[in-house]
């Protein structure tokens, strides 16, 4: 699953890898984001496509529509949201982009867990597939967006048996384009997915639990895991 991630560095950080400043609607921001802990029921930017061009979003990480009774769902499954009818029409008409520094999981060791930092092994970003509901320009909380998970492959499945769905920077575009229909964008997932052999994960200070930390030390190795 994803439940936590970080989203820290300046925008063009991300941007950079996406589209040239013509292809987007974005104002250049030289501050860094700074997000070490980004959580559910928060506000979260979002990338997604309006009008050929790219846009940035501050949206609500949680989708619960009208008739949905329970607490707003952080996840969907890539196997599924293609077809359910709680995610067909996100998945063909909302598809989006988070991206992050990398991503947070717990793995319990002993009596305890112990988060995890996942991130890309040669340092680039990571884009993380994402659907919602639209327009996400109008800024308030109704609905809101989930990240896409899909299976945990290869040494991810010993951290957790789901991830979010990691797009290549190309695919990731190609995600955001309001032209695929549902079909096109599962093919665009088939070919851009990137695979666990391209990610590398360590233990962080259990400090992470908290949503109110902040700091950069989240996500710094540690040495001594267990204690």
């Amino acid at each position: 699953m994803c439940g936590r991630f970080a989203q820290a560095r300046m925008r063009e950080d991300y941007l950079s890898y996406l589209a040239d400043e013509a292809g987007r609607d974005i104002a250049y921001d030289p501050e860094p984001i700074g997000r070490y802990n980004v959580a559910p029921g928060t506000k979260v930017l979002l990338l997604s496509e309006r009008d050929e061009q790219l846009h940035l979003d501050p949206v609500f990480w949680g989708y619960a529509p009208g008739w949905w009774s329970k607490p707003p769902l952080i996840n969907a499954r890539v196997e599924t949201a293609a077809t359910s009818r709680m995610f067909k029409p996100l998945w063909q008409h909302g598809r989006a982009i988070v991206f992050a520094d990398g991503w947070y999981e717990w793995k319990k060791e002993g009596d305890k867990k112990q988060p995890y930092f996942i991130q890309r092994a040669d340092g680039k970003p990571v884009f993380m597939a994402a659907i919602g509901s639209k327009p996400f320009e109008r800024g308030d909380e109704a609905e809101g967006f989930l990240i896409v998970t899909a299976a945990a492959d290869q040494g991810l499945m010993d951290i957790h048996d789901r991830r979010p769905l990691v797009l290549s920077p190309e695919a990731a575009r190609e995600w955001m384009r309001q032209d695929p229909g549902g079909k096109a964008a599962e093919k665009i997932i088939e070919d851009g997915a990137v695979s666990a052999d391209n990610f590398t994960w360590y233990p962080v200070t259990r400090a992470v639990g908290n949503v109110k930390n902040q700091s950069s030390e989240l996500i710094k190795p540690i040495d001594n895991p267990a204690a």
